[in-house]
């Protein structure tokens, strides 16, 4: 599936990114931590949040998510969206809740990210 997938599916509006949509989407992680963000996500996965401030953009950026999905109608200020164009981030907007969101998502055939393994082997 792709981001041009996902904005159907979610009746989502793009924010930034319009001309990336057709990124795959491998995986998908639902949350309002970044250290879960940071803990569980892999290359190619959507971030569904209620959050809108830089620190979602910087998360997605040092952990190579494909986009964010921005829930419950929220619109993130210019300076956040300025800084996602700049690195090639695409932010979409859907009114639904983080929970419809996922599920929607899931229903759709994406999956959860499960957690890394640790350097040492162990999960």
């Amino acid at each position: 599936m792709n981001l041009r997938d996902v904005q159907k599916l979610l009746d989502a509006t793009i924010l930034t990114g319009g001309e990336l949509l057709d990124r795959t989407v491998e995986t998908c992680c639902g949350s309002d931590l970044m250290s879960d963000v940071l803990a569980f996500t892999k290359r190619n996965t959507l971030l569904c949040t209620g959050l809108t401030n830089l620190q979602v953009v910087r998360t997605a950026d040092m952990t190579d998510l494909c986009a964010i999905v921005v829930v419950r109608g929220k619109i993130p200020s210019e300076e956040v969206l300025e800084a996602a164009a700049e690195n090639c981030l695409p932010i979409l907007s859907t009114e639904s809740t983080l929970f419809d969101t996922c599920g929607i998502l899931y229903k759709a055939g994406i999956r959860g990210c499960l957690k890394k393994e640790c350097s040492y082997g162990r999960k």
